[in-house]
């Protein structure tokens, strides 16, 4: 199975355009909720010519269309390892967001990163987000077949250890549905195109709309 290649390192972080008239929403009478997603090039936007079709850019088309007020900070960078999205986390969450998607991990796989530092990484983040009362859908990954399946098992179930750890919500992961198939990824069969996106967005909605009604109950203690 394919996974996340995210090794190219040339797309910074960018703040998505939102429309500030959009409705208000069950997020707790907030104006506007900003989720901040802390990625890779998966939701960079690596590869695809328009930045409108990237994931944080339909993600938050999709969630404006059903009346929630929101603002998705895409703060994914290509080419990033889970200790590179540690080393940003502070000034990630300088935006002060409500909410914090997780996907990080695919660079650690193909680098081959022992699967224990990457489990460190992704538990200080969740440490960190969790002191801030911020929360937060985690992402899972999976890592290349290649490396065996000793690793492979340990990489995978770095996520779930961490979803039964932490009170998160836990997307299994994030390819699902796009991982392998030709017609949803670019020529490198690996970065999903806008269709692939799509599939994406519609595959994770329901979990991100969990995340926005946590947002609401943030609200109301």
């Amino acid at each position: 199975m394919l996974f996340g290649l995210l090794i190219p390192n040339n797309i910074t972080a960018t703040n998505i355009t939102v429309n500030k008239n959009a409705p208000d929403t069950s997020t707790g009478g907030y104006n506007k909720s900003k989720i901040l997603i802390l990625g890779d090039s998966l939701t960079a936007g690596y590869g695809l010519e328009d930045i409108n079709d990237s994931f944080p850019s339909k993600l938050e088309k999709i969630l404006i269309s059903l009346n929630y007020k929101v603002e998705i900070i895409n703060a994914g960078i290509s080419g990033d390892t889970t200790t590179g999205g540690l080393s940003r986390l502070a000034w990630s969450l300088n935006d002060n967001p409500d909410a914090v998607i997780l996907e990080l991990g695919g660079n650690d796989g193909l680098r081959a990163i022992s699967p224990k530092l990457t489990y460190q990484n992704l538990e200080k983040i969740l440490k960190e987000l969790e002191g801030r009362k911020i929360p937060t859908l985690l992402t899972g990954m999976m890592a290349p077949p290649n490396l065996g399946n000793d690793y492979t098992e340990l990489f995978y179930n770095n996520y779930k250890r961490l979803a039964s750890s932490y009170d998160v919500i836990f997307y299994p992961f994030f390819l699902e549905g796009v991982a392998g198939e030709e017609s949803l990824n670019q020529p490198d069969l690996i970065h999903p195109n806008p269709d692939g996106v799509e599939v994406i967005v519609d595959n994770i909605l329901p979990f991100v709309e969990e995340l926005i009604q946590r947002i609401g109950e943030n609200s109301e203690k």
